[in-house]
C-alpha cells in the first residue's frame, strides 16, 4: 500500500500512476479479507450460526440467497469474499457455497442491469444477454449437478469448503457456462433481440434494408430505383441528424444527444448496406444512363456518411459547453448562427439536386460553399481578435475552432455531392471545372457575390457593394 500511495504521489506517467492504484486496490481487498476473517471467526462456536446454514441446505434457497445479497452490494467479488470469510468457519459446505456461487453469479448482473438505464439498445442488449447468459447457466448446471450427486452420491457435497474450493467452484460454473453456451451465440442474439425490440424507426430502417433484396438483382432497372429510395432514406437521415446537431449547440437537450447517436448508427449501417448491394448491381450489364446514376450513389453515399460523423462531432462540442457550463459571447454565438443558416441552406441545396437529380441546383451549390470557406475566414480572424483583446477563454476557443473546421468539412462533402453529379452528367474532371468557374465564370462570380452580401449583412458586415461605393 505505501509503494502504491509513492507511486501515485510522485509518478510523472500516467503508466506508473495505475500500477500504484492496482497495489493501493490490493492492499485495500487483502485488508478488507483480513477483517471480514477475524471478524467471523468467532461464528464457528456460535450454535444459531450453525442453525442459519441449515436453511442453505436448500440449493433454491443458496440461489435466491447469493442473487439478492451480491444484487444489493453490487459486486461479485466482494460477495464471493464474504463467502470465502464464513468458509474458515468449517461451517460451510460445498453443498451450501455451490448453489450460493451460482445465485452470486445471477446478482453481479444488477451492475449491467443498472449501467444500461438511460443507453441504446444496443447497450442493452448487452446487459440482457449477461443476465441470460448466468441465469441459463445456472438453471442448467443445478438439476444436472443435483442429478448427478443422487445418482453418484458425491462425498464432497458434505465436506467443508475451504477459501480456494470456494475460488474453484466459481472458476468451474464459469467455464463450464461460457463452454457450454459458445456454440449458441447466436440463439443468444435472438434471444437479446426478443427481449429488448426495436423502436418503430429502427424497425422502419430494417425494413428499408430488405427492401435490397437479391431477387431484385434479376431486374437491375428495378434494383436501381429501389437503391435511390433507400438513399434518399439516407440523405433524408443524414440531414435531420446534422440539423439536431446544429440546433444543440443554441438549445442543449440530452435526449437529442440519444437520439443524434442512434441515427449515426443507422447512417453507418445504411451506408453498409448500399454499397454492397450496389457493387453487385454494378457487375451487371446496365444501360448508360443506370450505369451513371449506380456511380452517382456509389460517390455520394460516402458523403453522407461523412455528413453524419460530422454532425456526431457538432454534438461532441455541444455537450462540451453543456458539460463545462461554457458560452460564447454574444458576437460569437450570432456569428456561428449566421454561418449555420448558410450551412443549413447548402446542405439542403446539394440533398435537393441529388434527390431531383438537377444540374441547375447542382450548379448553386459551388457559390455558396465558396462563401462558406470566406466566413469562415472572416470568423476565425474576429475570433483572434477576441482572444487578442481577452474577450474569450482558450477552452471555448478551442471548441470553437473545432466547429469552424467541422462546418467548413460538411460544405465540402455538398459540395463533392454537387459536383459527382456535374461530373458525371456533364462529362468533365471536376477540378478543372472548379478552376475554370471560380476564375472566368460571370455566372458563378454573381452567385458568389449576391451569396457573400446576405451573409454578411447577418454579420453586420457592410455588404461589397457598400465597400465599392465608399
Amino acid at each position: 500500500a505505501l509503494i502504491g500511495v509513492i507511486m501515485i504521489m510522485t509518478a510523472k506517467h500516467n503508466r506508473t500512476k495505475d500500477i500504484g492504484k492496482i497495489m493501493v486496490g490490493f492492499s485495500v481487498l487483502m485488508t478488507g479479507m483480513t477483517l471480514m476473517s477475524g471478524a467471523v471467526s468467532p461464528l464457528a462456536d456460535s450454535p444459531q450460526f450453525s442453525h442459519i446454514l441449515t436453511a442453505f441446505r436448500n440449493p433454491i434457497m443458496g440461489v435466491l440467497v447469493g442473487a439478492v445479497f451480491t444484487g444489493v452490494i453490487q459486486s461479485s467479488a466482494a460477495s464471493v469474499g464474504i463467502l470465502q470469510a464464513l468458509s474458515l468457519t468449517g461451517q460451510v459446505t460445498y453443498g451450501m457455497a455451490i448453489p450460493i456461487i451460482m445465485g452470486q453469479n445471477i446478482g453481479t448482473c444488477v451492475t449491467a442491469l443498472l449501467s444500461s438505464i438511460g443507453v441504446n439498445r444496443s447497450a442493452k442488449r448487452v446487459a440482457c444477454v449477461h443476465i441470460c447468459f448466468n441465469c441459463i447457466g445456472t438453471l442448467v448446471i443445478l438439476p444436472i449437478f443435483y442429478g448427478l450427486y443422487w445418482l453418484l452420491d458425491f462425498a464432497f457435497v458434505g465436506s467443508a469448503i475451504d477459501p480456494a474450493g470456494v475460488a474453484l467452484v466459481h472458476t468451474i460454473f464459469n467455464i463450464v457456462t461460457t463452454a457450454m453456451l459458445l456454440p449458441f451465440t447466436k440463439l443468444l442474439e435472438k434471444l437479446a433481440y426478443t427481449l429488448v425490440r426495436d423502436s418503430k424507426k429502427e424497425k422502419e430502417a430494417k425494413e428499408k434494408h430488405a427492401m435490397l433484396d437479391e431477387r431484385l438483382l434479376a431486374t437491375p432497372a428495378v434494383a436501381i430505383e429501389v437503391c435511390h429510395g433507400v438513399t434518399m432514406e439516407m440523405a433524408e437521415l443524414s440531414k435531420t441528424t446534422m440539423e439536431l446537431a446544429i440546433n444543440m449547440l443554441f438549445q442543449y437537450d440530452k435526449a437529442i444527444e440519444e437520439q443524434i447517436e442512434e441515427n449515426e448508427n443507422r447512417i453507418d449501417k445504411y451506408e453498409d448496406k448500399l454499397n454492397a448491394y450496389l457493387v453487385r448491381i454494378s457487375k451487371h450489364s446496365l444501360s448508360s444512363k443506370d450505369s451513371r446514376t449506380v456511380s452517382k450513389m456509389l460517390h455520394c453515399i460516402g458523403n453522407f456518411e461523412r455528413i453524419g460523423d460530422h454532425a456526431v462531432n457538432i454534438m461532441e462540442s455541444a455537450h462540451e459547453l453543456h458539460e463545462k457550463g461554457l458560452h460564447f459571447s454574444g458576437d460569437a454565438a450570432k456569428e456561428l448562427r449566421t454561418l449555420c443558416d448558410a450551412l443549413l441552406e447548402t446542405l439542403n441545396m446539394a440533398y435537393q439536386a441529388f434527390e431531383k437529380d438537377d444540374l441547375a441546383i447542382a450548379h448553386q451549390v459551388e457559390p455558396l460553399e465558396e462563401v462558406i470557406d470566406t466566413l469562415n475566414l472572416e470568423l476565425k480572424n474576429r475570433h483572434i481578435k477576441r482572444l487578442q483583446n481577452e474577450e474569450c477563454t482558450v477552452e471555448l476557443g478551442y471548441i470553437y475552432q473545432d466547429l469552424l473546421t467541422n462546418i467548413e468539412r460538411i460544405s465540402d462533402h455538398c459540395s463533392n455531392i454537387a459536383g459527382v453529379l456535374i461530373e458525371i452528367d456533364e462529362q468533365q474532371n471536376i477540378h478543372k471545372y472548379l478552376f475554370k468557374l471560380k476564375e472566368n465564370d460571370e455566372t458563378f462570380q454573381e452567385s458568389y457575390h449576391q451569396y457573400l452580401n446576405h451573409y454578411y449583412l447577418e454579420l453586420g458586415q457592410p455588404t461589397l457593394d457598400e465597400v465599392v461605393d465608399a
